[in-house]
């Protein structure tokens, strides 16, 4: 490893931790694509770090939660046991699948992605009232087999593609268990590492992951997440969304384009 491949991860780790400051999600949409791309990785071994990644960052920021009193991982327990056992599943799923055919998917999902932020914004919000009207529960275990198989959704979506699905977590947390918005965001972040550590762990087992880079990578994110906050008031949403929106657009088809043309020799 050369120094100019720290510095390159210790810049994908601040940007990793700005977005994930502004947004409130993973930091997956920037670590594999920068790792496979500039760093050439392959695209397990970069999902895999994402993953690792999402426990650190997330860790340190659940930790301040926890100092204010915002995190109930009790209450959440079932969305966290449903991520964990969809996470090894998704694992091994994403272990099967070729290079290539994994590269598509997760540029596929980034494109898709990009364009819905790009039309209707990052608001929360707004999807989470979505969830309310088709989420309607009449007993107790209605609600707790719901928040395990949402969390088990959850956590396949993790160990596929590398993500830690905090966005979708705190939807679970305000609709389906109620929680205050300050006690959701602490808990969210928290479920997101577990939820991760548990990815991380299966493709640990593979081999397809990079401990250096992900410590690098996941330290420097922690400083980008605690830079991000203090600008987060000052963008306005609808120029950040459209932001964020083209940045994915454009990483998912340059990493497509990259793939397919070093598959065809074009590129070493």
């Amino acid at each position: 490893m050369t120094l100019l491949n720290v510095a390159v991860m210790v810049l994908i780790g601040i940007f990793t931790g700005i977005l994930t400051g502004l947004t409130g999600s993973s930091g997956v949409m920037v670590v594999v694509p920068l790792m496979h791309m500039v760093l050439n990785y392959p695209v397990h071994d970069c999902i895999g770090t994402s993953l690792m990644v999402d426990v650190i960052a997330p860790a340190a920021i659940a930790f301040s939660y926890h100092k204010h009193g915002n995190i109930s991982l009790r209450s959440g327990m079932w969305i966290a046991a449903g991520s964990v056992a969809g996470a090894q599943l998704g694992a091994v799923f994403s272990d099967r699948i070729p290079e290539l055919g994994l590269v598509r998917i997760f540029g596929i999902y980034m494109i898709i992605l990009g364009i819905v932020i790009w039309k209707k914004g990052i608001n929360r919000e707004a999807i989470a009232l979505k969830f309310k009207k088709v989420l309607k529960f009449k007993t107790p275990i209605q609600k707790t087999l719901t928040s395990l198989f949402l969390g088990f959704v959850v956590g396949i979506l993790t160990g596929l593609l590398g993500a830690g699905g905090g966005g979708f977590v705190f939807i679970i947390l305000v609709f389906v268990l109620n929680f205050p918005l300050h006690l959701a965001v602490g808990t969210s972040v928290l479920i997101m590492a577990i939820t991760a550590s548990s990815g991380a762990a299966g493709f640990a087992l593979h081999g397809n992951i990079r401990p250096v880079a992900g410590l690098i990578i996941g330290f420097s994110a922690v400083l980008g997440g605690t830079l991000s906050a203090q600008f987060a008031c000052r963008i306005k949403e609808k120029i950040l969304a459209k932001a964020i929106g083209l940045t994915f657009i454009l990483l998912g088809g340059i990493m497509m384009a990259i793939r397919l043309i070093r598959t065809s020799k074009i590129l070493p």
